[in-house]
C-alpha cells in the first residue's frame, strides 16, 4: 500500500448509525429535490401554457382590425400588455399598459425587440427595462404588429412555490435525520446488548481462576433469523467453544501442576539420602582413590544443585494450587537489610548499598516469601553480573504502596529475553555471564509471590542500568477462604 492510499490515521471509522442516517437524509434530499424541480417545472409549463393562450386571444382581438387603424394602441388592453405596430410606411409605435386606458409609449429599441419575434408562433422575447414577455407577432403587406404579456406572474408563482419546497424538503430533511437517529437506536440496541455481553467476557479472568464463561447473549438477540440475532448466535457458539478449550487446558494444566507437586515432594527424599551417602562416603576412614573423591563432589553438588531445583518446582506448584500466603506486619526495611548483609557475604566481589527510609515501613503480608523475594532479586543480580558491578537497593513508600528497586551497573538484559524474564525457565544469554548454575525459576518464583500478594513487578535495562521495580500494597488483598487448597 502506498502512502497517498493508505487510510487517514486520525479519520474515525463512520458508524452503522451515522450511515443510516446519512444515508436517510440523501435519500430524502434527493427526492425533495427531484419533486421539487419536476412540481415547479410542470406549475411553470401550466402557467405558461395559460400565458400563451391569453396572449393568443389578446392577438385575435387586435388582429380583427387593421394595424392602421389601431386606437393609441388599444385603450381597451388588460395592464401588462405590450403592443407594437409597424406600417407599410416604415412608421413604428409600441405601449405598454398599466390598465385599461393607461398605457405609456416605448422606445425605439423596445419596440423593435417587440416587432422581431417570429410570426405566428408565441416566443419569449426580452425587452430592455420591462423583463421578458411571451410575444405573438403578425408580418403582413399591410404592416406588422406584435403583443405579449409579462412572464413575472409565471415566475413570481415558480419561484415562490420552488421556496416552499424547500422550506418542506429541509422540513423533512431534519425529520428524517431525527427519525433516522432514533430508529438506528432502537434497531441497533440488540446489537450494542450483544456488544455488552462480549465486553464483559474481556473483563473477565481467564488467564487465571476458573475457565467457565458464564456470560452469553440473551436468547432475545441469539435468533438466527435477524440479522443481530445470527452475530448472537455466532458469539454464543464461540464463547462454548472457547470455555470448552479453557476448561480442557485447565484440566491438563491441573494434571502437570499436580505432577510436578507429586514429583518434587518424592523427589525431595531421594536427593536427601543421596547427599546423606555422598556426605558418609567421604568420612570412611580409608583413603579413597582421587577418582572416587572428585565423583562424590560432583554427586554433592549435582544433588544439592537438584533439590534446588526440586524445591522451587514445589514452590511454584503451591502458588499455583493457590495456597494461602501468612498474613502478618512484615518490616521490609529490617527485611531489605539483612538479605542485603547476607548478599555482601555470598558475594563481596560486587559493591552493595542500601538506601531506606527510617523504620517502620511495613507490609502485610507473607514474611518468608517476602524475603524469598528480596533474596532472588538480589541473587539474580551478582549471579548475572561480573565482579566489581555495583547493585543498589532502595525502598520507598508511594502512597498506599511500598517499592522495592534493585539496581545495577552491569551490561544489560537482552531486550529479546525481557518480555520472557519472568517466566518458568527462561535463560539470560552470555552478556550476563553467571558464576553458578541457575534453574531459571528464581524471577518465576518472584513474580508469583508479588502476584499473590496483589502487587507487580517490572524490569527496565539497558547496558549500565537495570532495574527491577517491585510494587507492594501495604494492605494486600485477602482471598476468600473458598478460593485456597489447603
Amino acid at each position: 500500500m502506498t502512502e497517498a492510499s493508505a487510510p487517514h490515521p486520525s479519520r474515525a471509522p463512520w458508524s452503522i448509525r451515522s450511515r443510516v442516517a446519512i444515508g436517510v437524509v440523501a435519500l430524502v434530499a434527493l427526492l425533495g429535490i427531484f419533486i421539487g424541480t419536476v412540481s415547479v417545472l410542470a406549475l411553470r409549463q401550466n402557467l405558461t401554457q395559460r400565458l400563451d393562450a391569453q396572449v393568443h386571444d389578446i392577438m385575435r382581438a387586435v388582429s380583427s382590425g387593421s394595424p392602421a387603424t389601431l386606437p393609441g394602441g388599444g385603450d381597451n388592453l388588460r395592464g401588462g400588455v405590450v403592443l407594437a405596430v409597424a406600417l407599410p410606411s416604415g412608421a413604428a409605435q409600441g405601449y405598454i399598459y398599466t390598465g385599461p386606458g393607461m398605457q405609456a409609449a416605448l422606445t425605439e429599441q423596445q419596440i423593435a425587440q417587440v416587432l422581431d419575434a417570429r410570426s405566428g408562433v408565441i416566443s419569449t422575447v426580452g425587452i430592455s427595462g420591462l423583463g421578458t414577455f411571451r410575444v405573438e407577432a403578425r408580418h403582413g403587406e399591410n404592416g406588422s404588429y406584435a403583443v405579449g404579456l409579462s412572464t413575472a406572474e409565471v415566475d413570481q408563482t415558480a419561484w415562490t412555490l420552488a421556496g416552499i419546497l424547500a422550506l418542506v424538503t429541509a422540513g423533512a430533511l431534519l425529520l428524517a435525520g431525527l427519525g433516522a437517529v432514533a430508529l438506528t437506536r432502537v434497531a441497533l440496541r440488540p446489537l450494542g446488548r450483544v456488544s455488552d455481553t462480549a465486553t464483559r467476557v474481556t473483563e473477565l479472568q481467564l488467564a487465571s481462576g476458573d475457565a467457565a464463561i458464564p456470560e452469553r447473549v440473551p436468547a432475545a438477540e441469539a435468533d438466527p433469523r435477524t440479522e443481530v440475532g445470527q452475530v448472537g448466535a455466532a458469539l454464543n457458539a464461540m464463547l462454548g467453544h472457547v470455555e470448552e478449550a479453557l476448561v480442557a487446558r485447565q484440566r491438563s494444566e491441573e494434571k502437570v501442576r499436580r505432577f510436578v507437586a507429586d514429583a518434587s515432594h518424592e523427589l525431595r527424599t531421594p536427593l536427601a539420602s543421596i547427599r546423606g551417602y555422598a556426605e558418609l562416603t567421604r568420612r570412611i576412614d580409608s583413603e579413597l582413590p582421587d577418582d572416587a573423591i572428585r565423583s562424590l563432589d560432583r554427586i554433592e553438588s549435582e544433588s544439592v544443585r537438584m533439590t534446588a531445583l526440586v524445591e522451587d518446582l514445589l514452590e511454584l506448584a503451591r502458588l499455583d494450587e493457590g495456597r494461602s500466603l501468612e498474613h502478618s506486619e512484615v518490616e521490609l526495611v529490617r527485611l531489605v537489610t539483612d538479605a542485603v548483609g547476607d548478599a555482601y557475604v555470598a558475594a563481596p566481589d560486587h559493591e552493595w548499598e542500601v538506601v531506606a527510609p527510617e523504620p517502620p515501613l511495613a507490609v502485610e503480608g507473607d514474611a518468608a516469601r517476602l524475603q524469598q523475594v528480596v533474596v532472588n532479586l538480589l541473587a539474580n543480580a551478582h549471579r548475572h553480573t561480573p565482579a566489581g558491578t555495583a547493585v543498589t537497593v532502595t525502598l520507598a513508600r508511594d502512597g498506599e504502596d511500598a517499592v522495592l528497586t534493585v539496581a545495577d551497573d552491569g551490561p544489560g538484559i537482552d531486550p529479546e529475553l525481557q518480555p520472557v524474564l519472568f517466566e518458568r525457565f527462561a535463560r539470560g544469554d552470555s552478556s550476563r555471564t553467571r558464576a553458578t548454575g541457575s534453574t531459571g525459576l528464581g524471577l518465576a518464583i518472584v513474580a508469583a509471590v508479588v502476584d499473590a500478594h496483589g502487587g507487580g513487578i517490572r524490569v527496565d535495562s539497558v547496558p549500565g542500568d537495570t532495574r527491577f521495580t517491585v510494587r507492594l500494597p501495604l494492605r494486600a488483598p485477602r482471598p476468600e477462604a473458598g478460593d485456597l487448597a489447603d
